[in-house]
């Protein structure tokens, strides 16, 4: 059930969570991937990733383009538009307002 609950809360906020990572620059999908992996959210699959960023570059909030790499295959890589920005700043503070009263309510039934 643990990983069923955590596939649930990450599809709530993986767009999010790309367009935070896309906020300093762009990047590319296998560097998304181990972004998040390295902050702790955990593996994301391409099949699971490569949607986000597709639903995201047809919405406006990224833009992609092909790169030729220095040793081995083009990648597409991903940059965050002014919408994207006003999408992580809206999103984000909504996130924040959500995720507070949460936990606070899971912190008294852990503590208590």
């Amino acid at each position: 059930m643990d990983s069923d609950r955590r596939g649930q809360w990450l599809r709530g906020v993986l767009d999010l969570c790309v367009l935070a990572l896309l906020r300093d620059g762009e990047s590319y999908g296998y560097q998304l991937a181990q972004s998040l992996d390295a902050a702790g959210v955990g593996p994301i699959q391409g099949g699971t990733l490569y949607p986000v960023l597709l639903r995201l570059q047809r919405t406006g909030l990224v833009t992609a383009r092909w790169r030729e790499g220095d040793s081995g295959p083009a990648r597409k890589y991903y940059q965050l538009t002014d919408d994207g920005r006003a999408a992580l700043r809206h999103g984000g503070n909504a996130w924040l307002a959500f995720v507070a009263p949460v936990t606070g309510i899971v912190t008294k039934g852990v503590d208590g």
